[in-house]
C-alpha cells in the first residue's frame, strides 16, 4: 500500500477514535462536592442572621422599643463589618436557639452563651471568648440564707428558672430539693423574686451583677467573686461548617487582639435592624 494511503487510513482512525470518546459520558465524580459554607452564603446574600436573645444582659438585651444593645451585639455589628456585610438580628430564646440555628432562620447566635457538652451535641461552638460562672440572685433581705448550694438546695426554696437555658439545667443537676419554678424568660424570672413568687435565681454572674445594680437595695447577686461554678462563654455555629467556623475563630482572634472586644458595651448606641428571618 502506498505511504500516502497508510498515513490517510491513520488519520482517519484517529479521527474516528475522538470522535467516539467525546461521545463518552463523563465519569461522574467520587466524591460530591462539599455545599456552600455559611461564609459563602453571607457574603452572597450581604447579610449577616444573628440570633440573640435579648435578655441575657450584659451580652444582648432588647429594650421595649425593638431596640437591641449589650456587648454581643456589638460584636456582631463588628462582625458584619469586617465581612462587608449587613447585620440582621433574629430574635431567639434559650429553648429555641438550637432549632433555629439548625433550620437555618441564622448563621450564628450570639447571646452570652454557655459552654455545654449537651448543647454540643447538635451545634459547634467558637472558640470561647470569655469566663464566667454562676452566681444566685436572691431579694437583699434574703441575702444571709442563700450563701452556699447546700443553703439554697432545701425543701420549700423556689427557684426561679428559665426553660432550655443553661441556668436551667445547672439548677436541674445540682438542685434536688428546691422547688423549680419555669419563668418565661430572665425579666421574668427576676420579677419573680421581687414579688415574692420565686426565692431565688441562679445566673450569669455578669447578669447577677447587672441585675443587682438595676434593683439597687432590693436584688443583691450572692458572692459574685466566688461563683457556684465556672464556664465559658463561645459563639453558636451550625455543625460541620469548618470553614464558618474558622472564620469566627479568626475574626475572635483579631478582635481580641485590636482591642475591639475590650470597647463593646462602651456607650455604642442601640440598634434595630431586626427580622423574623426564614431559612434560606
Amino acid at each position: 500500500m502506498p505511504h500516502r494511503a497508510i498515513t490517510a487510513l491513520g488519520m482517519l482512525s484517529a479521527a474516528v477514535l475522538l470522535a467516539v470518546s467525546g461521545c463518552a459520558k463523563k465519569p461522574e465524580p467520587l466524591v460530591a462536592a462539599p455545599p456552600p459554607s455559611t461564609l459563602d452564603l453571607v457574603t452572597q446574600h450581604g447579610e449577616l442572621r444573628v440570633c440573640s436573645t435579648g435578655d441575657a444582659h450584659p451580652f444582648s438585651y432588647r429594650d421595649p422599643s425593638g431596640r437591641w444593645s449589650g456587648t454581643d451585639v456589638d460584636h456582631a455589628g463588628d462582625l458584619a463589618s469586617r465581612l462587608g456585610v449587613r447585620l440582621t438580628l433574629v430574635p431567639t430564646t434559650e429553648s429555641t436557639m438550637l432549632d433555629d440555628l439548625s433550620g437555618g432562620h441564622c448563621d450564628i447566635v450570639m447571646s452570652g452563651v454557655q459552654v455545654s457538652l449537651v448543647t454540643a451535641r447538635r451545634a459547634a461552638y467558637s472558640q470561647p471568648y470569655q469566663t464566667d460562672g454562676k452566681a444566685p440572685v436572691v431579694r437583699c433581705a434574703d441575702g444571709a440564707r442563700f450563701q452556699t448550694l447546700d443553703q439554697i438546695d432545701r425543701p420549700g426554696v423556689r427557684a426561679a428558672v428559665n426553660p432550655g437555658g443553661n441556668g436551667e439545667a445547672f439548677a436541674r443537676e445540682r438542685l434536688r430539693k428546691t422547688t423549680l419554678t419555669p419563668f418565661p424568660d430572665t425579666a421574668a424570672g427576676v420579677a419573680g423574686i421581687l414579688t415574692g413568687r420565686a426565692d431565688v435565681m441562679i445566673t450569669d454572674v455578669g447578669e447577677a451583677r447587672y441585675q443587682a445594680k438595676l434593683h439597687p437595695g432590693q436584688l443583691c447577686a450572692v458572692n459574685p467573686d466566688r461563683p457556684l461554678a465556672a464556664g465559658q462563654k463561645a459563639y453558636l455555629l451550625p455543625r460541620g461548617d469548618v470553614v464558618w467556623q474558622q472564620y469566627v475563630d479568626l475574626w475572635l482572634r483579631q478582635a481580641q487582639f485590636d482591642g475591639t472586644f475590650q470597647r463593646a458595651g462602651q456607650g455604642q448606641p442601640p440598634v434595630d435592624r431586626l427580622t423574623a428571618a426564614g431559612p434560606r
